[in-house]
């Protein structure tokens, strides 16, 4: 058994999802046990899955790709960010994120991260933007955490389609004998009072696996986490495809031009990490709007 957790990590050490070769020195691999190992292995499959998922579909609704990429290291983290452009998603970025060592008093010293989120704009105010973040640390101190964002701010959107997001999260919520209410307030919650202002205005039809409360790394919630993540991002898609070539009107591009200035404001003065953790190089180019109006 020994043998084959080496192997293995040995084998994640060389894959693509190090963002670079500091990352491979400084992460606490071999303090992971067998059944993190596990995990952590299940995590960067999950991951390559949600890539591909993502950055096909946007290659075949923009009829082909227009890609920019950018490793970025920092003392804390390793970012490795791809985004995409086109005609029908305007622009959709992806970041996977290795944390190294803790900045802010809210982290805590990881032997094993992963984050993944991607940000995703389409061109019509008909859909608003994705907002899909998934994450899986393991501490030094033996404990982990599981969490994560799925939700929309919702532009134009009609209620049919934002219906049709809370339907299928409430399919993941029913199979696994979850309440997501709790998960739907924390959405609508957000911040703290300081920057309640700024904070994004999502739908609230997806769900908050942040808080408090973080989930640990057990199967159930590995299977809640992931399975809420490739429903909520698969339908995201198929409303984009359905609404590309539907009319809109000038008021539709206002109520989108105030979702993106919202969006702006929550990552320059509310979101956590994007005002003291991650660089402006990295989370501008993965996140932001492609125009913003004042």
């Amino acid at each position: 058994m020994l043998l084959i957790i080496v192997t293995w990590l040995f084998a994640i050490v060389q894959s693509p999802y190090f963002a670079s070769a500091q990352a491979q020195t400084t992460e606490k691999t071999p303090s992971l046990t067998s059944d993190q190992a596990a995990y952590a292995k299940r995590t960067l499959d999950f991951i390559a899955k949600m890539d591909s998922l993502f950055f096909d579909r946007v290659e075949a609704l923009n009829g082909g790709h227009e890609l920019e990429t950018l490793i970025l290291d920092s003392e804390s983290n390793n970012y490795d960010i791809k985004v995409a452009r086109g005609p029908v998603v305007e622009k959709g970025g992806r970041v996977l994120t290795i944390t190294t060592r803790p900045t802010a008093r809210f982290q805590k010293q990881t032997s094993w991260s992963r984050f993944f989120n991607l940000d995703v704009h389409p061109k019509t105010p008909l859909v608003g933007m994705l907002h899909a973040a998934f994450v899986v640390q393991f501490y030094t101190d033996g404990t982990s955490t599981l969490g994560g964002w799925l939700d929309v701010l919702p532009a134009a959107m009609s209620q049919e389609d934002l219906d049709y997001l809370r339907q299928e999260m409430d399919k993941v919520f029913s199979k696994f004998g979850v309440d997501g209410t709790p998960h739907r307030e924390m959405v609508c919650k957000g911040g703290t009072q300081e920057n309640k202002r700024w904070r994004r205005r999502p739908a609230c039809v997806g769900g908050s696996f942040y808080g408090a409360n973080l989930m640990t790394v057990t199967e159930e919630n590995f299977l809640l986490m992931t399975e809420a993540y490739e429903q909520f991002l698969d339908a995201y898609l198929t409303i984009v495809e359905r609404r590309r070539d539907d009319p809109y009107t000038e008021e539709d591009l206002s109520a989108q031009d105030a979702m993106r200035l919202n969006w702006l404001e929550d990552r320059f003065y509310a979101d956590p990490y994007t005002t003291n953790v991650t660089p402006y190089k990295a989370w501008s180019l993965y996140s932001l709007p492609p125009s913003v109006k004042f």
